[in-house]
């Protein structure tokens, strides 16, 4: 990869015309975790983060844990506690020889969102991860929640609805969303991001196909130059409300016409996972940015 930039990123900038803008902000990725880095994510309650499996599919997972539990070790280093629960498609997913990994921390409190990506090691809390990029992101499309606290009883019983499309009531789930996080992949490393709209921003067109506008953000393209490249990819759905997860892994591809660019996703894969998560969250203060969906 040349700088910040692998080459699909650099494709998509310059088919839209921002190559200026992409490298004004590419000194914002960092190989290092500076301290308000490690005191934003030492913060959080829960982290995001998307890998392959052993089969080489794409997932998106939700971490959660007291704040702390993940949480900066050395200039490079993150600690993980806890692992990835054996339920997750993701369970088998961090060798030893090291699995590259992208993680988002998000503050849905404070609308406050980083992105750390690097190659990720089991160890006896947990796992570690080597950060290798590692940049915030505008507040842009965040939706504000407040954090209502923990459910008593903590997380459900791994109990995981599989399929290989979508069902009625994860079509209808999907449709009122308000947010979802894609992780996706290239030859350099994994990375994951944040998608947010009003409800309805995301399409289903089918019980297998999912589509989404792309709004204008940071200039870098990170996703969508990793779509260039491979076109695997995980979502992944929370219910902020109940802590239900739904993950798709599937392949996505985005096609660019004169009204702007749009993200079509083909389902291969499902995993849904009722109260998969303790948190529980307000209803949404929806963001000034969001667009207004047709």
């Amino acid at each position: 990869m040349e700088g910040a930039y692998n080459q699909g990123s650099r494709a998509v900038q310059a088919r839209v015309g921002v190559q200026e803008l992409a490298e004004h902000v590419a000194p914002s990725i960092r190989p290092g975790i500076r301290p308000v880095a490690a005191a934003f994510l030492e913060a959080q309650p829960m982290l995001m983060i998307g890998a392959a499996d052993q089969e080489g599919r794409v997932w998106g997972s939700l971490l959660t844990g007291p704040p702390g539990f993940a949480r900066a070790t050395g200039p490079h280093t993150v600690s993980v506690a806890g692992g990835i629960p054996a339920y997750d498609p993701l369970a088998d997913a961090i060798t030893p020889d090291g699995t590259p990994v992208g993680t988002l921390a998000l503050d849905p409190r404070t609308r406050r969102r980083m992105r750390l990506n690097g190659t990720a090691r089991p160890s006896a809390r947990g796992f570690m991860i080597e950060a290798e990029q590692v940049f915030s992101n505008c507040p842009k499309y965040l939706q504000k929640r407040e954090w209502y606290g923990s459910d008593p009883d903590g997380p459900g019983t791994g109990t995981v609805q599989r399929g290989e499309t979508l069902t009625p009531a994860q079509v209808r789930h999907v449709r009122a969303a308000d947010t979802f996080f894609v992780a996706s992949v290239a030859p350099d490393g994994v990375d994951t991001s944040h998608r947010g709209g009003n409800p309805g921003f995301v399409r289903v067109d089918g019980p297998g196909e999912l589509s989404w506008r792309d709004y204008p953000g940071n200039a870098m393209f990170l996703t969508l130059g990793n779509l260039e490249e491979d076109g695997r990819a995980g979502l992944l759905f929370l219910d902020w409300e109940t802590g239900t997860t739904l993950q798709l892994s599937g392949l996505a591809h985005t096609e660019y016409g004169p009204e702007g660019r749009v993200t079509r996703f083909r389902v291969e894969r499902t995993a849904e996972t009722s109260a998969r998560s303790p948190l529980r969250w307000s209803p949404p203060e929806y963001s000034p940015a969001n667009p207004a969906e047709a």
